[in-house]
């Protein structure tokens, strides 16, 4: 076999960073060096793997053909390396994880204190974004698994129905559409109606958020238009903001229930139907699974949370 992982490592460096000086530093080679090992690997194949863009190496055709199956081999390589690492060795790599926001910040870090007592070896690495940049993430082998909390539009992941969630519509206790929810009268006592919810402003999540692309899902059929009062990429800023009377958020249970409790938001009720979604566990159809991700994997299959 004339192909190495190492010709492989640093095509994939050259393909992220654009030059072979820049992926040199992320190989820890010197540029000789991985200047070489790209021309043995164009050389094996017998073929050029990037056109030269100014001082820019970019991918071309034969390049880009390469690049899952490089990032494959590469995740395959490092998982028999994990698997055989020593417990207790101070190099033993942990598990790559990505979270979406909501479920990265309010769910993952119990989930994984929960984790520890059962597999106390090296600590994870952690990756919070939002939806779609974890599925991609995931669809790289950059990550070795990926909790969502949105629709996932990688091709090449299994995706599996996970925890479910409860999306609710709150406001400042301050806020007029607390006050009318109070005053409301007629046939479904307490609930704003529909015309209010249009004319309320509402602040957003950023495209590409799960928690966006569900939301607007469930509303815009009902109230055509959201007028924007903000837009922040951060729950935690989202409710917030919804509580110093910026404007209306629809977020997870998850997130506001402890501004809830305290009183700071109200939570809207309204003639809309029930707002539920699922969390999805993703992984790539291709990933080889360790026995340390797979009883990761299991350990959030079996979880339950109280909201």
């Amino acid at each position: 076999m004339r192909i190495t992982l190492r010709q492989l490592q640093i095509f994939l460096a050259v393909a992220h960073s654009g030059s072979t000086s820049a992926a040199a530093g992320i190989a820890a080679l010197s540029q000789s060096a991985a200047s070489a090992a790209l021309n043995e690997l164009e050389g094996a194949l017998n073929a050029r793997l990037f056109d030269r863009v100014g001082k820019r190496l970019v991918l071309n055709d034969n390049g880009r053909l390469l690049l899952p199956q490089a990032r494959q081999m590469l995740d395959a390589a490092a998982a028999i390396e994990q698997q055989f690492a020593d417990a207790d060795a101070a190099g033993a790599s942990g598990l790559r994880i990505g979270a979406s926001t909501t479920i990265g910040n309010y769910l993952l870090p119990a989930i994984l204190g929960r984790f520890s007592q059962h597999d106390g070896r090296a600590p994870p690495h952690v990756m919070i974004a939002n939806t779609a940049d974890v599925a991609r993430a995931v669809a790289n082998f950059d990550i070795d698994v990926g909790l969502i909390e949105g629709p996932c539009h990688e091709p090449d992941l299994q995706v599996e129905p996970w925890l479910s969630d409860e999306l609710i519509i709150v406001c400042a206790a301050s806020h007029p559409l607390a006050a009318m929810q109070k005053q409301a009268k007629g046939a479904k006592p307490g609930r704003v109606p529909l015309k209010a919810l249009r004319e309320a402003r509402w602040i957003l999540r950023e495209p590409g958020s799960g928690t966006r692309e569900v939301m607007e899902h469930a509303l815009l059929p009902h109230l055509h238009y959201l007028r924007p009062a903000g837009e922040f990429s951060n729950a935690e800023a989202i409710k917030r903001a919804a509580a110093a009377g910026i404007g209306v958020a629809c977020q997870s249970r998850y997130v506001v229930a402890d501004l809830i409790a305290i009183g700071q938001l109200v939570e809207v009720r309204t003639t809309l139907p029930a707002l539920h979604r699922r969390f999805y566990l993703v992984y790539s159809r291709q990933k080889v699974v360790t026995m340390r991700l797979n009883a990761f994997m299991e350990f959030c299959r079996k979880l339950q949370f109280k909201r």
